[in-house]
């Protein structure tokens, strides 16, 4: 009877080592995949995140590690290997030396003045980066360009970029396949004059800039809409396949 417990028992062990070794194996796998940093908002005493973000950058084969809005920039932009910047409210006109009009919802100045030092920190390590709504903007106002503070106000549009679909032209680039797609569209501010030395490929058909990248930059890119809730469409498929690539590549 002992003996065939002990049998029992090593049986036992050996099945649980088995396990513990192939969770081992694809630990190890996982963590050759690129870390990305994604920047989170702050509401009262909390950091906040929407969970498609890093959602997406799993399925397209990265690791996300969330940035809280504190701490020392340079240091995580030494660990990251790509930075993603998500979407958020209004960036204050303060940063491209306009005064604010009515109407607009500010992002906490705490958020952008850590953005725009971690965004720098990168950018000086040559990583990738990749920006979405808000994040597009930031980095266009980063790079010396202007926004509209709120479209419906200042320009005759045909399209209602608050809220809904419509359609977009993407044009040659590196990232993307040319054509027209159909992209979700929360926002009422947009890029006016695009930062130095970006190429916009995506436009809306009010002709709104709806994707840019730096020209002399491996990935450095800002898309206007939100691909990571549009999970399985081919622009977004390929947008963080290249992304996450890329960073790989920075490792």
């Amino acid at each position: 009877m002992g003996r065939k417990n002990d049998r029992d028992q090593c049986r036992e062990d050996t099945e649980t080592w088995e396990i513990a070794k192939s969770k081992l194996r694809s630990l190890q796998i996982n963590m050759g995949n690129p870390i990305i940093g994604i920047t989170t908002d702050i509401e009262g005493d909390y950091f906040k995140l929407k969970h498609h973000y890093p959602d997406a950058i799993i399925r397209a084969g990265g690791i996300p590690l969330l940035i809280p809005l504190t701490g020392n920039t340079a240091t995580y932009a030494e660990r990251i290997d790509g930075l993603l910047i998500p979407g958020g409210l209004d960036i204050d006109p303060f940063y491209y030396n306009e005064t604010l009009i009515r109407g607009i919802k500010l992002v906490s100045r705490k958020r952008s003045d850590f953005e725009i030092s971690l965004l720098k920190q990168v950018v000086s390590l040559c990583k990738p980066v990749l920006g979405i709504c808000y994040g597009m903007q930031l980095i266009n106002v980063v790079f010396g360009g202007t926004l509209y503070q709120d479209i419906d106000s200042q320009l005759t549009v045909e399209i209602n970029h608050k809220k809904d679909y419509h359609t977009i032209v993407i044009t040659k680039n590196r990232f993307l396949r040319k054509g027209t797609f159909s992209v979700n569209s929360s926002h009422h501010q947009a890029v006016k004059k695009i930062g130095n030395g970006f190429l916009s490929f995506a436009y809306s058909s009010d002709k709104l800039i709806e994707a840019f990248y730096k020209e002399d930059y491996h990935f450095l890119v800002g898309v206007q809409w939100h691909p990571e809730r549009l999970i399985d469409s081919e622009p977004s498929v390929s947008l963080f396949k290249s992304f996450v690539e890329a960073s790989s590549d920075s490792k």
